[in-house]
């Protein structure tokens, strides 16, 4: 599960005490509400089931797989379908192939979703093995479903653009300068991700 409504009050807190663009984006909005998601294989199946899709897109192809393979789709009965089975599902080719990945390596014990390296960028090397899970991918998992305190997705372009209006920065920053900037935040890069979501939703500029 995901940071908890406490530790992400906690490092916010902590950030808006070094960081005075925190502090004021803090009183523009208030504190974000937690993103949690389940941990294990169903999350990441999901993940790329949603891809380059709509979310009602996702939601009916999401819905016939569990009618089609059960409410868990399991990966052993992902694996004894065949491609008409799940193109009807609204999985294209290259979906089915991420799908498959994904299975055949919880399956084999490959990918050690209950038991994933403690180290950060050991667990995202992990999660990296399946096809169709970039480093993002990897991020999101790892801070909404296991409630890791210090990710950083620093390619999102949600992220950089929160960090500039919280900032206040002329420009939004790629992903090189946004991972660089949030050194001095460690320990609290998770909540802070939650937060330039946030704020980024809200519309606020910085003032």
């Amino acid at each position: 599960m995901g940071l908890t409504a406490t530790q992400i009050k906690e490092s916010l807190d902590a950030l808006a005490a070094r960081e005075k663009g925190f502090a004021r984006a803090l009183e523009q909005t208030g504190y974000p509400e937690p993103r949690m998601r389940e941990r294990g294989y169903t999350t990441l199946l999901r993940t790329i089931v949603g891809q380059q899709v709509s979310v009602a897109a996702a939601a009916s192809m999401w819905a016939k797989l569990q009618a089609q393979l059960g409410p868990e789709c399991a990966p052993e009965t992902l694996l004894e379908q065949d491609y008409d089975a799940l193109r009807a599902c609204g999985l294209s080719r290259q979906k089915q192939g991420y799908a498959r990945s994904l299975a055949e390596l919880v399956v084999t014990g490959a990918l050690p979703l209950d038991a994933l390296p403690q180290d950060d960028e050991e667990a995202i090397a992990y999660l990296t093995q399946v096809k169709g899970i970039g480093r993002w991918s990897a991020e999101i998992y790892l801070l909404f479903a296991e409630g890791r305190p210090d990710i950083w997705p620093a390619g999102d372009l949600a992220v950089q653009e929160g960090v500039k209006r919280i900032l206040a920065m002329e420009t939004r920053p790629t992903e090189k300068p946004t991972r660089a900037l949030a050194e001095g935040w460690r320990p609290h890069r998770g909540a802070a991700a939650i937060f330039t979501w946030h704020y980024y939703a809200t519309g606020f500029e910085a003032i």
